[in-house]
């Protein structure tokens, strides 16, 4: 499985403080059958992480664990960091390609012209990468927001700990919703630590009892994104127009 968001990086964010934290995380993810592990660390005004902290951090983390995992580089962008110049957030591209970029969804409400934040980046060539809407209140009560960012270009990643209900039944609940709108695309851990934010990929596999399903979402798509080539269509349903 390819994990394209995680909090693994040392002393940036909300992830591990020190560089054991960002070794374990490396070793549970091995454990949980990934082979490739996105370094995401959060860019936005409570953790203005640089692009070049996060490759400092990057290859210090690389070092410690040498062939174990493959790790990529990245970072989740909150939405008023998209005013930057194209330029400098290509430096947080996903998994170093630079066509797409990880986005954090709002904790709380849901702007009015998300939709069109978001497709600017598209018409840009840069295609956004939506983090966790299901654990938006704004987009539990309403799912088919997600709908008009989808047609506008962008793609949605659910977190593994929603999907297996380690995070509760709403963003459970949603996240399936969204799979049944044609609204998800990637699967992935969004791993902070080991404990309630830990891999869980395996866990989540089980609870979508969709094999095909869930190699799309765990392995294709993101293995896509990663290495680039285009995003195959989802296993037994059309492409949303």
């Amino acid at each position: 499985m390819i994990d394209i968001h995680s909090h693994v990086l040392f002393g940036l964010d909300d992830g591990p403080e020190e560089i054991d934290g960002s070794i374990a995380i490396c070793h549970d993810a091995v454990a949980d059958g990934i082979t490739t592990i996105v370094a995401t660390p959060h860019v936005r005004d409570d953790h203005p992480t640089t692009a070049a902290q996060m490759q400092v951090k990057l290859a210090l983390v690389r070092a410690e664990v040498g062939d174990l995992i493959r790790l990529l580089p990245g970072g989740e962008v909150a939405l008023p960091e998209l005013e930057r110049p194209l330029d400098e957030l290509k430096k947080f591209a996903l998994g170093g390609n630079a066509n797409y970029l990880l986005v954090e969804t709002p904790y709380f409400g849901w702007p009015t012209d998300m939709a069109e934040r978001l497709g600017a980046l598209v018409a840009a060539g840069v295609t956004p990468v939506l983090a966790h809407p299901e654990r938006n209140p704004r987009v539990q009560d309403e799912p088919t927001l997600v709908e008009p960012v989808v047609d506008a270009g962008v793609l949605v990643q659910l977190t593994a700990g929603s999907v297996d209900g380690r995070f509760g039944h709403e963003p459970q609940e949603t996240a399936f919703r969204l799979l049944e709108l044609g609204c998800a695309h990637v699967v992935s851990s969004d791993a902070h630590a080991a404990n309630l934010r830990a891999i869980g990929m395996t866990a989540a596999r089980r609870a979508l009892d969709n094999e095909p399903l869930a190699r799309w979402l765990m392995e294709d798509v993101p293995g896509a994104i990663v290495d680039g080539g285009p995003v195959p269509d989802r296993p037994g349903r059309k492409r949303r127009k």
